[in-house]
Order: C-alpha cells, then structure tokens, then sequence
C-alpha cells in the first residue's frame, strides 16, 4: 500500500499505459531481471547424460572385468576402451538424434512461412484462437495476434503455435560436445582409481566411489535444474548400483576358470 496523497515515482496512470514507449518503459522498469531453468535444458540434458553413462558404463565395465580375474592389464585395457568408444558414441548418437529434432523445427518453420505469405489473415485468426483458448477475450485476443504478428509474425506463431522458442531449440553441435567432454570425464575416474589403486581393491573401491560420484552428479544436476537434490542423488545412484552389480555378477559367473 501507498501513503495517502503520495505515489510511487514509477507509477503511472492506467490510461496511459498503452501509450508509453519501450524507451520509457527500461527507463522507469528496467531490464527483466528473472532468470529461469529452461535455456539451461539442452545442455544440462547432454552434459548430465553424458556424465551419468560414463560413469556407469565404465565402473561397470571395469568391475565386471576385474570380478572375472583377468588381472590388471584386462581391466585398464577395458576401461579405456570403453571410455574411447563411448564417448565418440554418445557425441554422435547426441548429434543423429538432435540433429533430427532440429530438422523437423525447421521444416515447421519453413511450412509456417510458406502458410504466412499464402494466407496472412488465416493466419492472424489462428493465433487469436489460441490466445481466446487460452483466457482472452476474442477481441483482446484479435488485438494481441495483430501486434505480435505486426514484431515478428514468424517468431509468434513459432512460439505460441509450435512451441519452438530460442532456449529450448535443439542444437546439435552442443548437445554433441556436452556428451562427449562429459562422458570422458565422468569415465576417467573410475579408470584412474582402476589404475593407481591395487587391483585386489578394484571392485569394492571402483563400485563406492563411483556410487559416490553418480550421487554427487545427481544432486547438482538437480540443484541446476531447480528440482529436489535427494530424489536426483537417489535415482542415479540406484540405478548405477544395479548396473555394476549384475555385471559383476557377469564376471564371477564367466570369467576365466582356474
């Protein structure tokens, strides 16, 4: 509430809203200032799944190896080419698949064009549509389609029609590199605990520290995406706990017999 008599210096009147420029508007408001989790989607998503995979698949590699008793040399041999080759996987199985969702946006951008300059009033009474479903009122609706179309008409129907908006588009190149750098990067621990440690240890040493890793991994992905710490660190956790245990399972069943 305001003091009797007195008001805000950045308050204005109602009715002279509509007629206040953008240069005004930064002048009294200033910049928007609120900082969301959606434009850190796509390379969160690569960089946590990258991490998590190598941390998993290698550990789990590495101690599925060494519970089969082919000595030291099998294991760090394994473990450095699975962190080789999953790491060139994941960069490109992250480009193939991105990559894919990239072309399917730009084809519904290339068809949105094509709709604009084939039927432009159709197309302004299709976005008032959404915005009456949405809440407005038909007229209010009308006016708001025919100013956002009169900015950027291609940029409205892309983001309220196909709900394509710059900080979620997919971008191949990134999510690539994410997946590649983080799943290097989650794998060499475990490898490097395999190589420097006894290899009496490797198992009981590589499933706890990597255990260790995917909770830590997990909570700070979560943390970053705004959602619970707890449940992020126990998802991952639990499930590379599955993973290394049946393929230590693999290695006493299979391995080499004395």
């Amino acid at each position: 509430m305001f003091p009797r008599n007195s008001t805000p210096d950045c308050y204005i009147p109602w009715h002279r809203l509509t007629s206040i420029s953008m240069a005004e508007h930064t002048k009294r408001f200033g910049h928007h200032r609120e900082r969301h989790k959606a434009d850190r989607v796509g390379w969160l998503r690569a960089a946590v799944l990258g991490a998590n995979d190598g941390i998993v698949s290698t550990a789990s590699l590495i101690v599925g190896v060494a519970a089969s008793a082919s000595g030291k040399s099998a294991v760090i041999v394994a473990g450095l080419a699975g962190l080789v080759a999953g790491a060139l996987s994941m960069a490109a199985g992250e480009y193939v698949s991105v990559h894919s969702q990239a072309d399917t946006e730009k084809a519904d951008l290339d068809r949105e064009k094509r709709e604009l300059a084939a039927d432009d009033e159709g197309e302004r009474m299709e976005l008032a549509g959404i915005y009456v479903q949405r809440g407005l009122e038909p007229k209010l609706a009308r006016e708001v389609a025919d100013q956002l179309m009169a900015h950027d008409a291609l940029g409205a129907h892309a983001r309220d029609e196909l709900g394509i908006i710059a900080e979620t588009s997919a971008q191949p190149l990134q999510a690539a590199i994410f997946s590649a750098v983080s799943f290097a990067l989650g794998a060499g621990i475990p490898l490097i605990a395999a190589a420097v440690f006894p290899y009496s240890m490797t198992v009981p040493l590589v499933m706890v520290l990597s255990l260790v890793l995917l909770a830590v991994l997990g909570g700070v992905a979560a943390r970053v995406g705004g959602a619970s710490i707890y449940i992020g660190a126990a998802r991952v956790t639990f499930w590379g706990l599955i993973a290394m245990t049946v393929t230590s399972l693999v290695g006493y069943l299979f391995g080499p017999v004395a």
